[in-house]
């Protein structure tokens, strides 16, 4: 299996981490396209270090950047495929990182953008050990009828959706949270008003708040 990497930045406050925040890049970018989130977030957890792996395939759509998984919009089974493939990377890769700054899941947020947010709400309830909470920005829940029967641990998670998405309409929005919510996660989702598909001052204010609460001071 290909080893995912990607850019990282260390604890604002200059010491070990003492949390690890990993931002999980859409369909089509890179782990630098995240990673100024990272400085945003750290004025909130300065012993957060932060890490933004690129994804596992080169994107054909896209030639400078990658994917967690093919799309093609035409096959409704292609998200569940392509999550359970992509997952055992991630997987790995959340143990490897935790690893590195003698971390447990307990100290560790993800968040996720687009085809990373699908990627974040799959694996954080199927891990062994509950990690601290979820944020997605403008994705959605794949499999979300699979859910109740296969999840392990119950993090937080916090969904920010545009009303405006012209990629993963705000449709998808409520189906996740409410899916997420019966596997017994506590969920939290807003509604952007007139926000494509992207992330805002709004989206990341209450995201610093979200991961401030769930990873502590």
């Amino acid at each position: 299996m290909p080893l995912l990497d990607g850019p990282r930045l260390a604890p604002a406050y200059g010491g070990p981490a003492r949390h690890l925040v990993v931002l999980l890049h859409g369909y089509g970018a890179d782990g630098h396209d995240l990673l100024e989130l990272g400085r945003v977030f750290a004025r909130v957890l300065p012993t957060a270090a932060f890490v933004a792996p690129n994804a596992p395939e080169r994107c054909g759509m896209a030639p400078v950047g990658y994917q967690w998984f093919p799309l093609t919009f035409r096959d409704p089974t292609e998200f569940w495929r392509g999550v359970n493939q992509a997952a055992p990377l991630l997987d790995a890769f959340l143990d490897d990182e935790l690893a590195r700054h003698g971390l447990g899941d307990e100290a560790l947020a993800l968040v996720g953008f687009s085809q990373g947010t699908m990627m974040a709400l799959h694996v954080a309830p199927r891990r062994r050990r509950p990690i601290a909470g979820v944020v997605g920005f403008s994705g959605l829940l794949a499999g979300a009828e699979a859910l109740a029967q296969e999840v392990r641990t119950t993090p937080p998670v916090l969904l920010v959706h545009g009303d405006a998405d012209e990629v993963v309409p705000v449709e998808m929005l409520l189906p996740a949270a409410e899916a997420l919510s019966a596997a017994g996660l506590a969920v939290e989702w807003h509604r952007v008003p007139g926000l494509g598909h992207g992330i805002d001052e709004d989206g990341l204010a209450l995201a610093a708040g979200f991961l401030g609460r769930v990873l502590g001071p």
